[in-house]
Order: structure tokens, then sequence, then C-alpha cells
């Protein structure tokens, strides 16, 4: 029986908390930035959610692939938050998914079929909410289970955001609250199930999407394995600005606070930290900074500009000195 199997347990990290550590990535990506089309209006330079190609005058087509080992013993709703985190990368660009793929590892002698049929059929009803079909997939054996897609949207050229196109003097947005990284690492430890948790990163990023772009938002990436400071830092320096935060006004996931307290923190958000730290200014404790850099899974959006019905975190400003970010 599926809910028997803690699928936690088959994973060394889980969600986007398993993710290469930033600063590892990007020396292993350096320079690998292809400049063959030049049709490409957004790629590798910044560090973008997807990748964003022209394809005839007014119409765009964005590309994006997401996947990770589960975060949540429940394969249903590992499937669903894969799902949702894929197509926000779509979201976080103002476009609109048009179809996904199924990208599949199965450890095929420890887990059944009957398990990952579970994680498909999590994939595809949040595909449907999102009114897309599922239009095929690859697997492979792998030693660990992973899920997630490949998703293809679409976009005006005008409407895209993206990381670089931050400026200094505005508001800063952010339509979910962190701690799901905290929340889940807990969950693999204990069992204990945190619905707000599992509510918010299968909540897709459609309406606040949306919302950002009738507000004129320009600049949006989403917050997910680098955590709210990860993917800020990268915004600021691609954009060539800074940012001042105000924690007090940063929402948290019921229970996130509580459960950082009594230790449940996740490798990917020291990692996150220690990234950061270098280009950070700030009177703020370790544990609210580690809270800060919780690795997110399917997290919100991070708006350079006020979106109404969602709270506004800090401002961005003109960079003076050192730090990308004061908090």
């Amino acid at each position: 029986m599926t809910e028997d199997i803690k699928l936690t347990s088959f994973a060394a990290g889980g969600g986007c908390a398993c993710k290469i550590p930033a600063g590892q990535l990007e020396s292993a990506v350096e320079g690998l930035i292809g400049k063959a089309d030049p049709n490409v209006l957004v790629g590798l330079d910044d560090g973008d959610d997807a990748a964003a190609v022209k394809i005839q005058d007014g119409l765009a087509v964005i590309s994006t692939a997401d996947f990770f080992t589960p975060m949540l013993n429940d394969p249903y709703d590992w499937g669903r938050v894969a799902a949702a985190n894929a197509l926000s990368d779509v979201y976080a660009m103002g476009g609109t998914p048009v179809t996904a793929i199924n990208l599949v590892g199965w450890p095929n002698e420890k887990l059944g079929l009957d398990v990952l049929r579970e994680v498909l059929r999590g994939g595809m009803d949040v595909a449907t909410e999102a009114g897309i079909s599922v239009t095929g997939g690859h697997s492979i054996t792998a030693p660990e289970p992973l899920y997630g897609m490949a998703a293809t949207g679409i976009v005006a050229p005008e409407k895209i955001m993206c990381n670089d196109a931050a400026e200094p003097g505005l508001p800063i947005t952010l339509t979910k609250p962190i701690g799901v990284g905290i929340l889940n690492n807990k969950h693999k430890a204990t069992g204990e199930v945190s619905q707000a948790a599992v509510d918010s990163m299968t909540t897709l990023n459609r309406e606040a999407a949306r919302a950002a772009v009738e507000a004129g938002v320009r600049a949006a990436t989403d917050v997910t394995g680098f955590g709210l400071l990860g993917h800020l830092y990268k915004m600021c320096r691609a954009s060539g600005i800074a940012a001042e935060l105000d924690f007090s006004a940063v929402p948290t996931i019921d229970g996130a606070k509580k459960a950082l307290a009594e230790g449940f923190i996740p490798g990917g958000s020291r990692r996150n930290l220690d990234w950061v730290r270098p280009h950070l200014e700030t009177s703020l404790s370790e544990e609210e900074l580690v809270l800060l850099a919780d690795a997110q899974t399917s997290g919100g959006l991070l708006l350079i500009g006020e979106v109404p019905g969602y709270p506004v975190i800090g401002h961005t400003t003109e960079r003076t000195g050192d730090a990308y970010i004061k908090a």
C-alpha cells in the first residue's frame, strides 16, 4: 500500500533543498552561455527561472525543466508539489503554460510502480488545474526516486519578467510565506505533516503572476532552493542594485519558527546562507538569517514592485557599498 511507504527515506535530500549549491553550480556553468540564436530573449546569462525565445512578432516561447527527490512521504502530494514547482518557472516569467512532459527517475527494485502511478496522478491533477495537458515524458531507473516536469509556456515579449530588470526605489513583494524547507525537514525526521506547508507548495503561482503582469512588474523570480536571500541576491546582482528587507514583514508558514527553534534546519538552507553572507549587511540573529535563507520548494514569486493583495517586505535601493542586501 502506498500509504505505508516513507518516500523521504529513499532520498538524501528532498525537494528544492537537494539542488546543487548555488556557488558550485555557478562555477560549473561559468562561460557556458550559447549565443547562436539572436531570438533568445532570456537565456543563461543571469540565472533566470526559464528561457524565453522569440518565435514571431508578439510571441515568445518559455522553456523550463525542474525535478527533485521527494520532500513528502505521500506520493500523490509529492507529484502535486513537483508539478506546481515546475510550472512556477513559467509563471515567474509572466507566461502562460501550454503543455508539460513528465521527468522520472525510479528505483524499480525498491518502490513499486503503484507508487509511481500516484506521483504521476498528482502531477497530472495540478497540470489539469493549470489548464494544460501532460503530453508525454521520459523515465529511467535511478537509485533515488526523482520526479518533475519540463514545461513549455508562451508570453508576449514586452511582458516578460526577468532577473535583470529590477530598478532602485521600488517595493519588494513576496506572494507566499517562507519556511516550507524547515517544515519539510521536520516531516522527514518525524513524519509529522504540515498541511499549511503542503497547501502552500501545491498552490499555483498563476494568480500572483497575473496580478504582477497587470501591475506592470518587470523584474521577478520564484523563491525556491536558494531561499529568499539567495534569489534576491541573484536578482540584485543581475540588475546592479541593492535591497533592504524588513524581516518583520516577511510572512512565514504556521509552525515554521517553532520547527526552526527545535533544530529542523535543512543543510541546503545553511549552504544558502553561507553563499549570501559575504554580500549581506545585517543585525539579525543567526536563526532569523537561516529562516530568510531557508530552501523553499514551490515557493512564491519575488516581485520588484507593489502588487495588490500581497505583502511588501522591503524595497530596492541604489548599490553604494559592498553589500547587495541589508536586513
